[in-house]
């Protein structure tokens, strides 16, 4: 049993990337997918697939790697909100990750959204995590 999903997604997707690995197995949860389109939108993945087996289903991820330097295309992966210690925020405190670089991963009344688009919907909720 795991206790915090969000963290071991991101934790399973950086050790897949530290490794080198081209693909990595996730066990699949509504906020898992949210979170896999969001990276996918963008740019941080190559491609992913939601596969249903028996159980929970599984989220299949190929990881994006530069071409010419095999550098990971995520640089950092960032639990903010955690089961012991929760992070809200309105739309006039978000932060900038890496200075507009990066993006924050928001749960918000209106879905999972990045922190830009809680903006310009004027909506706040909890910080799940940042990606750079």
């Amino acid at each position: 049993m795991v206790t915090d999903p969000i963290a071991d997604f991101l934790t399973r997707v950086r050790n897949a990337q530290l490794a080198g690995h081209r693909i990595v197995e996730i066990p699949a949860s509504n906020l898992k997918k949210r979170i896999t389109e969001i990276l996918y939108e963008q740019g941080y993945i190559l491609k992913y697939k939601f596969e249903d087996d028996a159980k929970q289903g599984l989220i299949k991820i190929a990881l994006k790697y530069d071409p010419t330097t095999k550098q990971p295309a995520i640089r950092s992966l960032e639990r903010i909100s955690r089961p012991g210690l929760r992070q809200y925020a309105k739309p006039a405190d978000f932060r900038r990750v890496i200075n507009g670089l990066g993006i924050a991963i928001l749960s918000t009344s209106k879905g999972v959204m990045t922190d830009k688009q809680a903006k310009s919907q004027n909506v706040g909720g909890e910080v799940l995590c940042y990606i750079a």
